[in-house]
C-alpha cells in the first residue's frame, strides 16, 4: 500500500462523494455509547487520516457537535439527503488535526486494512466478538470531567 493510494466512498444516496489518500493514522473498532448511538448498531468503525489527506468530492453536509463526557467536541458530518453519517472530527490532544471516516461508508471493498484495535469494551454488546489484537476498556483519550445524560452513560 503506498502513501499516495486513493480510496473513495460516499453516502447511502450518492449525493456525498468523498476521497482519502493514503492509510489511515488510526483505526478501531468502537463500542462507545456515542457510536452505537451515532449508528444505531453495537459498534461504530472509524478509520483517522489526517485532514489534508480526506476531500469532499461532492454533496451538501450537515453537521452535529456536541461534547463527550471528556470534554471533547465532536463534530459529526452527514449527508443532508439520506442522513448518513460519513466521517466525524474530535478535537482532543490525540485527534486533532485528524478526521475520522466511517470505514462502512467506503466504495467497496470497505477494508482493505486490519482493524487491530478495540475500545470501549465495557460498553460491548456481550453478542459482538472481533478478532482484534488491541483491546482497551476505554480509550487513551477517555478522562471524564462530567456526567453523561442518562441515555448515554453506561452506568445508569
Amino acid at each position: 500500500m503506498s502513501d499516495n493510494e486513493q480510496h473513495e466512498g460516499g453516502c447511502a444516496c450518492g449525493k456525498v462523494r468523498y476521497q482519502t489518500t493514503g492509510q489511515p493514522e488510526v483505526h478501531a473498532v468502537c463500542h462507545c455509547r456515542y457510536c452505537q448511538l451515532r449508528t444505531g448498531s453495537a459498534f461504530g468503525v472509524g478509520a483517522y487520516f489526517p485532514n489534508d489527506k480526506v476531500s469532499l468530492l461532492s454533496g451538501d453536509l450537515s453537521h452535529h457537535r456536541y461534547q463527550t463526557q471528556s470534554g471533547n467536541n465532536v463534530t459529526t458530518s452527514f449527508c443532508s439527503a439520506c442522513g448518513t453519517t460519513t466521517h466525524w472530527q474530535i478535537d482532543s490532544e490525540f485527534l486533532d488535526g485528524k478526521t475520522a471516516i466511517a470505514v462502512g461508508t467506503f466504495d467497496p471493498p470497505s477494508f482493505w486494512f486490519d482493524i487491530n484495535r478495540e475500545i470501549f469494551l465495557r460498553t460491548k454488546a456481550p453478542f459482538v466478538e472481533i478478532d482484534a489484537e488491541n483491546k482497551f476498556e476505554t480509550s487513551g483519550t477517555y478522562k471524564p470531567v462530567k456526567e453523561d445524560e442518562d441515555r448515554q452513560n453506561p452506568a445508569k
